[in-house]
């Protein structure tokens, strides 16, 4: 270990824009396992690991970092387990440069970060190719069961512990595959989709039932699940998309975030796909806006590149510095020939369908209540950007779920978010636990991993009090 004062960070080989922007592969290869070892090597193993502490999983990075550096590859995959859910998947989405490498201490002495994300990747990859990820088999059955509405990952994290205690467990989801914002919501050039189905084809196996193509209130009610259950999680996540008013802004060719996405990831599952094939939500030939700043416009822009438009501009109303999304993600999208807007946002739209975007030019001003310099209209500078396909990448809100599904009783915050207890997840009605971006808001995977993976454990707590109740 420390071997940072003599080995550089390097980072797996990135595919050249020119071939990664024509399909939806992974544009990362993989470690070589001399490479992963010598990168892991380079760990200082310091008293106070900031990688650890600023990971919301609070993953024990610096022990599989050693355990990798020596050979010890299944005690890595192991310990990395220990703590999350779904490390393959982490090490592919999660922002590393925020979170553990962005806080790593060789970095903040000028030695540049570990590569943690690219070696949790390798070893859980590894440790599936090796097949030391098996399915789930609990020491003993409960005869108690849990339904969790949603199969995104704050649900399947929540399914996995759960099912390790014997407990019996229903997901409900309103799409025909599991994996919720991981399947559908997540181009495949970050994820692709078989590292996903792995998991869900494992969870099966462990004996998790799906129910699929379901929605909630409409062909169940939530009071026949909670009949039927003797608790339920609601991780629905935040599927409302934020929208956009001013002149023109029903036009056709003005589409959601969400909706680009999903058809976009339908096609590589080879589904057949009406709105792709009849045009609608397909950028070939087109020119492409993409109007907002986080990481799912950067997978918007990114799609519409490998999906052959002309050309792709991404609107955001701040400059570069104050960007929500992710910086690598913005570099990648540059490499593969998206052009960024800075300081831009709609005022309205041109034509129906739709043939442009009328733009207002910006400038930061004093700070908001947030610290982050708030945008000011520069009069005088409009100007009409060329669109074909305007793509609304504006953020989530959640939706009305108590009105969606008839409940009476289930507290929701200001912002319509399911009011419920950080630590346990536990809501206004008893034995009903709400977990991930339904109760946070719009946020991170890693997040809503750790949330379910708590939540779990309150629901354990719950049961057995059921139980002993139940007992005297």
């Amino acid at each position: 270990m420390l071997k940072f004062v003599t080995i550089e960070r390097d980072m797996p080989e990135k595919r050249d824009a020119d071939q990664r922007n024509k399909d939806f592969n992974e544009i990362y290869a993989e470690f070589a396992d001399e490479k992963a070892k010598e990168q892991a090597s380079r760990c200082s193993q310091c008293g106070v690991p900031y990688c650890q502490s600023h990971c919301p999983l609070h993953n024990n990075i610096p022990d599989w970092l050693r355990m990798t550096a020596t050979g010890r590859l299944e005690e890595a995959y192991a310990i990395s387990q220990s703590t999350n859910t779904f490390p393959e998947i982490c090490g592919r989405i999660c922002p590393q440069d925020r979170l553990c490498e962005g806080n790593c201490v060789i970095e903040q002495s000028g030695h540049g970060t570990v590569t943690i994300g690219s070696v949790e990747k390798y070893i859980t990859d590894t440790a599936w190719e090796k097949g030391w990820v098996k399915p789930i088999a609990p020491a003993s059955e409960r005869d108690q069961s849990v339904a969790i509405i949603g199969a995104g990952p704050g649900g399947l994290a929540a399914a996995d512990m759960l099912r390790r205690e014997g407990v019996q467990v229903t997901v409900y989801d309103r799409y025909d595959r599991a994996g919720g914002l991981l399947t559908y919501g997540i181009p495949g050039f970050k994820l692709e989709k078989d590292v996903v189905m792995r998991r869900v084809d494992q969870l099966e196996k462990s004996g998790v039932e799906f129910v699929l193509n379901c929605n909630v209130g409409e062909d169940i009610s939530f009071d026949a699940i909670r009949g039927k259950h003797d608790a339920v999680l609601i991780a629905t996540g935040v599927y409302k998309t934020r929208d956009l008013t001013g002149p023109g802004s029903t036009a056709t060719g003005i589409e959601r975030a969400i909706d680009y996405l999903t058809v976009s990831n339908k096609l590589s599952f080879g589904d057949d796909v009406p709105e792709y094939e009849d045009g609608s939500l397909n950028a070939a030939g087109k020119k492409v806006v993409v109007i907002g700043g986080g990481d799912t416009a950067m997978d918007c822009v990114r799609t519409a590149i490998r999906q052959g438009a002309t050309s792709v501009k991404c609107l955001y109303r701040r400059d570069r510095a104050n960007m929500p999304g992710s910086q690598r993600e913005v570099q990648n999208a540059e490499e593969e020939g998206v052009e960024f807007v800075w300081l831009a946002a709609p005022k309205g739209f041109v034509g129906d369908p739709v043939t442009g975007v009328m733009v207002q030019k910006m400038r930061l001003g004093a700070p908001d209540a947030t610290g982050r310099q708030a945008p000011e209209v520069i009069e005088g500078a409009d100007y009409v950007e060329e669109a074909d396909l305007v793509i609304k990448a504006l953020g989530f809100e959640p939706e009305d779920l108590p009105k969606l599904w008839g409940v009476d009783g289930l507290e929701v915050t200001r912002w319509g978010t399911i009011r419920a207890d950080f630590q346990t997840g536990q809501t206004s009605l008893d034995g009903v636990f709400a977990v991930g971006d339904i109760v946070r808001g719009a946020s991170l995977v890693v997040w809503a991993i750790k949330d379910g993976r708590d939540s779990a454990e309150a629901i354990l707590d719950y049961l057995n009090d059921a139980k002993a109740v139940a007992a005297e």
